[in-house]
Formats: C-alpha cells, sequence, structure tokens
C-alpha cells in the first residue's frame, strides 16, 4: 500500500476541488496530485494569479519572434520583392516591345501579302489576256494561211489571160480578210 500523507483545507477549498475533479473526471487526490507535479514541473508560484513569469517569457518570445521576423524581412522578403518588381517592369517592357515591334512587323507582313496577292491577281490576268491573244493571234494566222491558200490555187485555175477575174478574185480575198 502507498504511503499516504493527509492534508486539511476548508469546506470552500474542499468544494472547489470537488467541482474541479468532476469537470475533469478524475479523483479529488488524482487531481490534487496534478496539481502539485504542474507547480513543480514549472516552477510557478500558485500565489502570483496574473503570472508574471509567463508573462515574461511571452514577452521574450515575442521579442524573439519579432527579432526573426526582421531578419528574414532583410534577408528574404525584401530582396523578393525587389526582384519581383524588377521582373514586373521587365514583363511590362517585353509586352510593349512586343506591342511594338512583333504587331507592326505583323501590320507590315500583312499589308506586303495584300499588295502580292493583288500583284499576283493582275498578273494572272494579263496572262489569261496574254493567252487569249496568242490564240487569237494563232487562229488568225491559220485562217490567214487558208484564205491565201485558197487564192493561190483559184488564181491558178484562172490562168493568165483572164485579168478581170483575177481582180475580182483579189477583191473577194481581201474582203475575206478584212472580215476577220
Amino acid at each position: 500500500m502507498e504511503n499516504l500523507n493527509a492534508i486539511k483545507y476548508t469546506k470552500v477549498t474542499g468544494d472547489k476541488l470537488q467541482k474541479i475533479s468532476l469537470a475533469l473526471g478524475r479523483s479529488k487526490r488524482t487531481v490534487f496530485a496534478q496539481m502539485v507535479d504542474y507547480f513543480y514541473r514549472n516552477k510557478k508560484d500558485p500565489v502570483d494569479l496574473n503570472d508574471e513569469l509567463l508573462k515574461i517569457a511571452l514577452a521574450k518570445g515575442h521579442k524573439s519572434y519579432m527579432a526573426f521576423i526582421r531578419a528574414q524581412e532583410d534577408l528574404l522578403l525584401v530582396p523578393i520583392k525587389q526582384g519581383v518588381d524588377k521582373m514586373i517592369t521587365n514583363q511590362r517592357d517585353i509586352v510593349k516591345f512586343f506591342n511594338e515591334q512583333v504587331l507592326g512587323t505583323n501590320k507590315t507582313l500583312l499589308k506586303n501579302q495584300e499588295m502580292f496577292l493583288k500583284t499576283a491577281q493582275d498578273n494572272d490576268r494579263l496572262i489569261k489576256l496574254i493567252a487569249q491573244k496568242i490564240e487569237s493571234r494563232d487562229s488568225l494566222k491559220f485562217k490567214m494561211l487558208q484564205l491565201l491558200n485558197t487564192y493561190i490555187k483559184a488564181r491558178e485555175e484562172l490562168g493568165t489571160f483572164k485579168t478581170r477575174e483575177k481582180e475580182e478574185l483579189a477583191e473577194l480575198t481581201r474582203k475575206q480578210i478584212e472580215s476577220l
């Protein structure tokens, strides 16, 4: 069996201990032992209700955290912000250059392509016209050769003495040539 010690306390303190043990779901003896352990480990004075040691420890911790944050701000955050600002400026310059150079060049290329397309269409029309002219010229030559051959053949058939008929044949051939 354990070696037990007894402590006497007032009825008001006993009621408070009873309420605490009921709220925590533990026996009064267990709650009391845990309170003693708590004060022993944390070196707290139960009379100090404001817990000045805790406030001092929190203040020291707060100062440490603030010093750490300021150091990180100087080491990391400020250079990162400067880098991001520089990157944003560079991106704006790139967009400006793109808008001025590339879009301008694209407009010029589009204009040149439209001019080239118009020139190509004009050239197509001219080539077709030349082809028609060549075709009509070849056709005209062929018809002219037919008329000439017909004239020569008819003249040879007339002989050398029929001058008036030769003149009529020449006039007929002239009219046929004019009708081409």
